[in-house]
């Protein structure tokens, strides 16, 4: 963990160097390379983690349109929480989403959420995700293919224990092909993030969903290594065929305090499964990548005080 401490500095100041301006914040030297997005594959994703809200005879039918048989569907009782497992056998791939519970956005809100080492992940994780996570890969683990590449999805908490699980799977030896999460919150911390890179996860999220934003980051706090970080490449899906990508500090930036407006439960809206669906329905047809805009008040960056 030493080795992080003065990379995350150095990205922190050229960050704040090159990507701020007096009137706004324009993350154009913030924009990540990534091949181009297959929005066609982020749209099956979106409804595979849609999928796990509706009944089990609906998962079974999506599944048979795209060649899966369900081999899984199963509700965690104690933590309200359902998942299903999907198998190709033709094709050697299983894929894996998690449904969340509904008082996830409240506690997310409201709750000061604390850090702990997972004994299966090997790193410190949000608890409350991280027993989720090991109850559901407890549950399907038996019925996996050792030879099989494996997906994770998931929206919400569920989007945040299907990255977990990816990470129990890669440490099991499994091949994990792809984790695709939509509202995502952050489970992990700086050292945490740095293992799951690896997974090339991608998370879709909405430029004004609260879910993924909180804890917000504060840059004036960089020398804590144990605050929360995002893993992966963050795709944020703009109106019409627009879509911007962030990652490391700079997405991480976008959950300042300094670059967002108060958070409410108002934001909620924007985190709906639906809203998601149309955001990428809309790029089917073409999209278009451009840079991530947003405010920023520069003296609130050396506050530590609410300004009104």
């Amino acid at each position: 963990m030493s080795k992080l401490y003065p990379r995350r500095i150095v990205q922190l100041l050229l960050v704040l160097l090159f990507t701020f301006s007096a009137s706004g914040a324009l993350f154009a030297a913030g924009q990540t390379s990534l091949d181009a997005i297959d929005f066609r594959q982020i749209e099956e994703y979106a409804q595979f983690a849609n999928a796990v809200y509706q009944t089990e005879a609906e998962i079974r039918k999506l599944g048979a349109q795209r060649h899966y048989t369900l081999s899984r569907y199963a509700t965690i009782p104690e933590l309200e929480i359902a998942y299903y497992l999907l198998t190709d056998s033709k094709a050697g791939t299983h894929v894996i989403a998690v449904r969340g519970t509904s008082n996830v956005e409240n506690a997310l809100v409201d709750v000061d959420l604390q850090l702990k080492t997972d004994p299966q992940a090997g790193i410190r994780l949000h608890s409350g995700f991280s027993l989720a996570a090991q109850k559901i890969y407890q549950d399907f683990k038996p019925l996996l293919q050792k030879d099989y590449t494996i997906s994770t999805t998931g929206h919400s908490l569920g989007g945040a224990v299907a990255l977990i699980l990816a990470h129990y799977l890669d440490v099991d030896h499994f091949r994990v092909s792809r984790v695709i999460t939509f509202g995502q919150p952050k489970v992990t911390n700086i050292a945490g993030a740095e293992q799951l890179d690896h997974l090339h996860v991608i998370r879709v999220v909405t430029a004004k969903d609260l879910v993924p934003l909180v804890p917000l980051f504060d840059p004036m706090d960089i020398k804590n290594l144990d605050i929360y970080w995002h893993a992966g490449k963050e795709l944020i899906l703009l109106p019409d065929s627009r879509y911007a990508l962030l990652d490391g500090l700079n997405s991480m930036l976008r959950a300042t305090k300094f670059t967002q407006e108060p958070l409410a439960r108002d934001n909620l809206q924007n985190h709906q499964m639906a809203l998601y669906l149309d955001l990428v329905n809309a790029k089917l047809a073409g999209a278009k990548q451009v840079p991530f805009e947003t405010s920023l008040n520069l003296f609130n960056l050396f506050s530590s005080d609410k300004q009104p």
